[in-house]
């Protein structure tokens, strides 16, 4: 038989490290090796109670068939109403589409717009998919510095450099994954501005709105010319550590939300029936474990970032969101894929090298504090010893 003629579109495809790294820890563990794991974009929490119980319920009033391929009208009305609480905008239900996870809503939103030869703006270092998006369909790429915690901010001159006549998305992530940026409302006003000039669409990657350390979540959809043209992304993943239970939900202008049901339909036909019961009450509350989350989170980002930093060569910005760390290495003298591959093999901490984040990440890892405070002790200790530190 001769080779299967696998399509273009799939060979420029990329993936995701941090499964990989995920894989081979696993293996690893089966050998009886002792890894700390913080590679993952996944809370270590339980999903509350609440949620389970709710969940349980709707199988047991057999709530087990298909749903309506955007989601149940109830659920879309409940997350209107979130939105609009949060983020301080007036959403129709009708905008509201429920995927089984997040990332449907960067495909769906990346299918609906984007031909090839088309611009897309994105992250870099950003979310693995945003990137391999582009590549998929052909689009012509356009990284972008997105600032990094607290100290270094987003280059809005060169964003500015980088729109243009064939600019047809922007992709930001605020609270950003790897580097735990959070924009703030001046820098998204200057943002919106540039999107409105060019007649852009912006996909605002939302997932980590909850997961804040001091800083404030603002939507770039609330700025003015901005609601009709913003797609954002969220979902329960993160908020309520329900990673796989596998549920997101895009808010888009109507005639996109369209579209995304016709995606919906010709993909997935609908989410989960029974799961979109319990992120009804995920959104009904009680929200005090996930205030105690991220409580927790910020203690286990102190003691990893003060880590970190304390070894030769390593520096570290302080996140203001998200549960990842983006340390530069570069110090060092050590290549981050080599460093990132030795302290897993030779100190059993998973990581996941920078430049998996795109050519922006070189000389950098991905540390996520989604573990105690005394497993991320105990990882900076074997990082420091492996450096010699």
């Amino acid at each position: 038989m001769s080779p299967i003629p696998i399509a273009e579109r799939c060979r420029r495809m990329g993936t995701e490290a941090a499964f990989r790294v995920f894989a081979r820890a696993k293996t690893l563990e089966a050998q009886g090796r002792d890894i700390i794991h913080l590679e993952m974009g996944e809370p270590d929490f339980a999903t509350p109670e609440h949620i389970k119980e709710a969940c349980r319920q709707a199988l047991a009033d057999g709530h087990t068939g298909y749903a309506p391929a955007g989601g149940l009208p109830a659920l879309r009305a409940a997350i209107a109403a979130h939105v609009a609480r949060t983020r301080g905008i007036e959403v129709d239900p009708a905008q509201v589409v429920i995927t089984p996870g997040g990332k449907p809503v960067i495909f769906y939103t990346y299918l609906a717009l984007v031909e090839p030869g088309d611009e897309v703006i994105y992250p870099d270092p950003g979310f693995p998919i945003f990137e391999s998006m582009t590549d998929a369909l052909g689009a012509t790429r356009k990284p972008w510095f997105p600032g990094s915690g607290t100290s270094s901010r987003p280059d809005l001159d060169a964003l500015a450099t980088l729109m243009g006549p064939k600019t047809k998305l922007l992709v930001i992530n605020s609270p950003g994954n790897p580097t735990g940026v959070v924009y703030t409302e001046a820098e998204l006003a200057r943002i919106a501005e540039l999107c409105v000039a060019h007649d852009v669409i912006c996909l605002s990657d939302e997932i980590y709105s909850r997961i804040l350390f001091g800083a404030e979540h603002v939507s770039i959809a609330t700025q003015p010319g901005m609601a009709e043209r913003t797609v954002i992304l969220d979902g329960f993943s993160k908020t309520w550590s329900m990673t796989g239970w596998r549920l997101g939900y895009a808010v888009a202008p109507a005639e996109l939300a369209v579209v995304y049901e016709k995606l919906m339909t010709n993909s997935n036909s609908c989410a989960v029936h029974f799961v979109q019961h319990a992120a009804l009450a995920a959104l009904a509350g009680p929200d005090d474990e996930v205030a105690s989350m991220v409580r927790a989170f910020e203690a286990r980002r102190d003691a990893l970032v003060e880590g970190l930093s304390a070894m030769p060569g390593v520096t570290c910005d302080l996140p203001q969101g998200s549960f990842f760390a983006f340390a530069d290495v570069r110090g060092t003298g050590l290549d981050a894929r080599v460093l990132a591959d030795r302290l897993l093999e030779e100190a059993g901490v998973a990581c996941v090298e920078g430049p998996a984040f795109g050519e922006g990440g070189d000389g950098c890892i991905r540390f996520s504090f989604a573990a105690g405070v005394s497993r991320i002790r105990e990882a900076t200790r074997r990082m420091a010893e492996l450096l010699g530190a």
